[in-house]
């Protein structure tokens, strides 16, 4: 299916709906179908955000921002995950324990709203990778509209493009508990630890990064296409001494480059 009639697909089934509540983090998934159930529903949709020290907080801006630009109410929700018994423990559900809190305070918010139905930015991409978050969603009926459509992230990058929206090419941005293996205990310092090291390389001009938790050591990962500008020796030990003042001892770059979900267990069948 051509990625118009996805998107005229995506709008008749949104039309559907009474009223609805997106989870939104301000990424290019839930921005574009902010946008589109705005679009469609007016003021029968609501945005609800969660501020949480596992949010980056350019994340957090971000979402105010498009929401606000769109003229979409939008719910502030305080949250910690560390707080969530087990989670700081960074079992291989995690993210089924986020999400699970997460769509517990979207089925509040919608409650008290008497609003239908929720509504996340799960893409057609989303469906392929380790997400034990989407076993929450079903749990608890949240739906996932683009990727009902069929829609791809590059299609949603060119889609959120043609109608300008500012998140088109905003990297993908997980929380900064994806930064530690499972198994690696998670606190707020080490949150903060790994948040300061990455805004230090971003600071240095690098748009795709992450780092990598392993104790002492960072394990750098940027996109590819910028693995070469650490051959300059400046730009090298700018960016050890940014990682190793949030912290860190030892700094090293990965030279495979950035991964999405590098730290996941591979979803696929094993020979």
């Amino acid at each position: 299916m051509a990625t118009a009639a996805k998107l005229q697909h995506l709008r008749e089934e949104l039309a559907r709906l009474e009223s609805a509540l997106v989870a939104f983090s301000g990424g290019v998934d839930s921005a574009l179908l902010l946008r589109v159930a705005h679009d469609v529903l007016g003021t029968r949709v609501v945005a609800l955000t969660t501020i949480s020290p596992t949010s980056p907080g350019e994340d957090t801006a971000t979402a105010v921002a498009v929401a606000h630009e769109l003229g979409v109410e939008h719910l502030l929700i305080d949250a910690n995950e560390l707080a969530i018994p087990g989670y700081a423990a960074n079992p291989l559900d995690r993210c089924y324990l986020c999400k699970d809190t997460l769509y517990e305070i979207c089925a509040g918010a919608a409650r008290r709203r008497g609003i239908t139905v929720i509504l996340d930015g799960v893409n057609a991409d989303d469906l392929d990778d380790y997400r034990p978050g989407l076993r929450a969603a079903a749990e608890h009926g949240v739906r996932h509209p683009l990727a009902e459509a069929g829609l791809s992230k590059a299609e949603l990058r060119a889609i959120s493009r043609a109608l300008g929206l500012p998140t088109w090419d905003k990297p993908a941005s997980p929380c900064l508990s994806s930064r530690f293996p499972y198994g690696t205990a998670i606190s707020i310092e080490r949150l903060q630890q790994v948040g300061r090291a990455e805004q230090s390389l971003r600071a240095l001009g690098f748009r795709e990064v992450r780092v990598r938790f392993h104790g002492e050591v960072a394990r750098v990962e940027v996109a590819t296409a910028d693995l070469g500008r650490f051959a300059d020796p400046g730009l090298r030990r700018a960016a050890v001494d940014g990682v190793r003042a949030a912290g860190f001892r030892y700094v090293t770059l990965d030279l495979e480059g950035f991964r999405s979900g590098s730290l996941n267990p591979d979803p696929r069948p094993r020979s």
